[in-house]
């Protein structure tokens, strides 16, 4: 395996322009996923992100899942699921958010975490905010702390660092 300091983790992440409407440039982490060096290194990059005397690891679905699943393994940590609606067999906690054109929903295990609980938030990918900013607020209602967020990519120019001003963000990549 090669250093994760010789591997530049933006060489595997490419634009896909206009997806998945006209006018946005998607930026495409499946390279980095593929390659196991680069899936390594950002994995790595993460761990060294991460705040002492956690409790677990929340991923957000879905790719936050990817990147939550492999840092909770490196860490020994558990990895708790925030999923859409209908997807947890078991009593749920639920909080709605505001989307640019709607409403979505995130859901928890109500037992997932409690109070005392200190967990980091795990994804892919920070843009305006509002789907992180909704998992924090799910995190907080269960009387959990949040000790952090971290994201392998972060697109800086969206701002979303506005809705998170009450907890540490951690980014591996931003694009200005």
């Amino acid at each position: 395996m090669t250093s994760s300091t010789a591997i530049n983790l933006r060489d595997y992440i490419r634009d896909i322009p206009d997806f998945p409407k006209p006018g946005i440039v998607f930026k495409d982490i499946t390279p980095l996923l593929a390659d196991g060096d680069a899936f390594a290194a950002s994995i790595s990059g993460l761990a060294c992100q991460m705040p002492a005397n956690v409790d677990a690891l929340v991923g957000i679905e879905s790719r936050g899942f990817i990147f939550g699943a492999a840092l909770a393994q490196q860490t020994g940590l558990g990895l708790i699921p925030v999923r859409k609606p209908g997807k947890l067999p078991a009593d749920v906690h639920g909080v709605e958010y505001e989307l640019e054109y709607g409403v979505d929903r995130l859901e928890i295990h109500r037992d997932a975490v409690s109070s005392g609980h200190k967990v980091v938030i795990v994804d892919d990918l920070l843009a305006t905010g509002g789907t992180m900013r909704a998992t924090v607020d799910l995190i907080h209602q269960l009387g959990a702390d949040v000790a952090g967020c971290l994201f392998v990519v972060e697109l800086a120019f969206l701002n979303g660092r506005k809705l998170l001003q009450d907890v540490p963000i951690y980014s591996l990549i931003s694009y200005e």
